[in-house]
C-alpha cells in the first residue's frame, strides 16, 4: 500500500473516539456528486451523504462556483453575527423560497455550526419562554452529543459517554414503539391530565418527524396532529428536529410538513449549507423569541461561506418542483427494490420502512446482519452506514441528486452483498 493510501497517521496519532474510519477504513481523497474516490484508486458509491450533510452530493458545481467567487472577492469569510452581505442574502432567500411559500412565520436565529448546538438554543429558549425546566423526548430519538441534546438523546450507547447525570427530561415512547394499532399519545395525555402522574408540565416536546440515527422510525401524520393538538391545549412548546431528515430528505423540505403541523421550534443543520460547510439554525415562532441579545453566542455562528452555499442552494434546487419530483420518483425505486429484496427472503423477517430518500431495512431476528451488509457493501464499492439500537437496520441515505442509475447500481451491490452473507 502506499503511503498516500495508508491508515498508520490515523491509527498512530487519531483519538480512538474515531467511528466511520473504523467502518470504511480507506483514505479519501476526492468526490463528485455521488462517487467517492479512495487514495488508492478504488471509487465508491455513496448511499451515507455525509450522514446527510451533502443532500446536493459531494462538490456540487453551482455551490463550488458560486464559494470560489465568493472568496476571489474578498468576501467576508468570518463575521461572528455581524450583519454581512452574504446573510442578508442568505435570509432573503430563506424567505423567497422556504418560509413565505409555506407560510411560515419564523424568526431565524444562527447558532453555533453543529446540529447539537441548535438543539441546545432550542431547548434553552423554550425553558425561558415558558418558566419550566422539563422536557419530553422520545424512545430511540437522537439530538446530538453535547449534554443537552445527549439529555434528549435515547441510545444508553451514548448517554453513558457522558459522565455525568442527564436531567430534565421525561422519555415516552414514540409512535409505533408498543406496536401497531396503539396509540401511544394516550399515555402523554393520560399523565398531563393526572397530578399523580409523576409528569411535571414540560416546557417543550422534542422529535424528529422521522428518527434517523434511531432506526428510520416514521411518526404518522395523524399522530403529528394529535401531538400537536396536546402540545398547543396544554402550552406546551413543540419541538420538530430537522437536522437530518429535513431539506428535501424525506420529499418536501421539511419532513414534518406532509402532516400540515407548524411547530413552535425547528432545528435545522446538516444540508441547509448545501455543501456540506458547517451551518446551524433555529426557526422560532416569534412569540418563543423571548433571547436578550448575547444569551446564546459562538464564535463561528456566522459561517459566511455556508450562507452563500446555502442562498445558492435554495435558488437551484427550491425555486420550482424538479428535486422533489426527482426525489419521489426515485423513492418510488427505492421503496419498490427493498420491497422486493424483503420478499426473497422472508425467512429474514425484514422490515422496509421510510419516506423519501430516507430508508432502512430492518432485521430484528439477525440484528448482525445489517453491519456485515454494509461490510461486504463496502468490499464491493459501496458506502452505506447502520443505525439503530442494535445498529440492526441498514440505512439508505443516497444524495438527492443521485441518478437512477447510480440509485440502481448501489441497490444491486445490496442485493448482492445481501446474497453473500445469507
Amino acid at each position: 500500500m502506499s503511503d498516500a493510501a495508508s491508515l498508520d497517521t490515523f491509527n498512530r496519532r487519531e483519538s480512538e473516539v474515531r467511528g466511520y474510519i473504523r467502518s470504511f477504513p480507506v483514505v479519501f481523497d476526492s468526490a463528485r456528486g455521488s462517487v467517492l474516490h479512495a487514495a488508492d484508486g478504488r471509487e465508491f458509491l455513496d448511499f451515507f451523504a455525509g450522514a446527510g450533510a451533502v443532500n446536493y452530493g459531494h462538490n456540487n458545481p453551482a455551490f463550488t462556483r458560486a464559494l470560489i467567487e465568493y472568496l476571489e472577492s474578498d468576501g467576508i469569510i468570518h463575521g461572528l453575527d455581524m450583519a454581512t452581505s452574504a446573510k442578508k442574502a442568505f435570509i432573503e432567500a430563506f424567505e423567497k423560497f422556504v418560509l413565505e411559500p409555506r407560510g411560515f412565520d419564523y424568526k431565524i436565529q444562527f447558532t453555533g455550526p453543529t446540529g447539537a448546538n441548535a438543539v441546545e438554543a432550542a431547548l434553552k429558549v423554550a425553558r425561558q419562554a415558558t418558566g419550566r425546566s422539563n422536557v419530553v423526548a422520545f424512545t430511540n430519538a437522537f439530538h446530538g452529543l453535547s449534554l443537552g441534546g445527549l439529555s434528549a438523546t435515547g441510545s444508553s450507547h451514548y448517554r453513558e459517554a457522558a459522565g455525568v447525570a442527564l436531567g430534565d427530561v421525561a422519555r415516552l415512547p414514540f409512535d409505533g414503539y408498543l406496536g401497531a394499532g396503539v396509540d401511544t399519545l394516550d399515555l402523554f395525555e393520560k399523565m398531563l391530565g393526572d397530578p399523580g402522574s409523576g409528569l411535571d408540565k414540560p416546557a417543550a416536546v422534542i422529535l424528529e418527524a422521522v428518527q434517523g440515527e434511531g432506526g428510520i422510525n416514521v411518526a404518522s401524520g395523524p399522530w403529528l396532529q394529535r401531538l400537536r393538538r396536546i402540545t398547543a391545549d396544554n402550552g406546551i412548546l413543540l419541538i420538530l428536529d430537522e437536522i437530518q431528515s429535513g431539506i428535501g430528505r424525506t420529499g418536501s423540505f421539511f419532513a414534518f410538513e406532509e402532516s400540515g403541523i407548524v411547530p413552535d421550534i425547528v432545528t435545522v443543520s446538516k444540508s441547509i449549507s448545501g455543501s456540506g460547510l458547517p451551518m446551524s439554525l433555529v426557526l422560532l415562532r416569534p412569540g418563543v423569541d423571548v433571547w436578550k441579545p448575547g444569551d446564546h453566542t459562538g464564535t463561528f455562528r456566522g459561517n459566511n461561506l455556508a450562507f452563500v452555499s446555502a442562498r445558492v442552494a435554495l435558488e437551484e434546487y427550491w425555486a420550482d418542483s424538479a428535486l422533489t419530483d426527482g426525489v419521489k420518483a426515485k423513492s418510488e425505486i427505492l421503496r419498490t427494490e427493498l420491497e422486493r429484496l424483503a420478499a426473497a427472503h422472508p425467512e429474514l423477517g425484514a422490515v422496509v420502512r421510510g419516506r423519501g430518500l430516507m430508508y432502512g431495512f430492518a432485521v430484528d431476528g439477525d440484528r448482525s446482519l445489517a453491519a456485515r451488509i454494509s461490510a461486504e457493501a463496502f468490499s464491493r464499492g459501496l458506502i452505506i452506514e447502520t443505525s439503530g439500537a442494535f445498529d440492526e437496520v441498514l440505512k439508505f441515505l443516497p444524495a438527492l441528486t443521485i441518478s437512477e442509475d447510480e440509485l440502481g447500481r448501489g441497490l444491486r451491490i445490496v442485493e448482492e452483498s445481501l446474497d453473500a452473507l445469507v
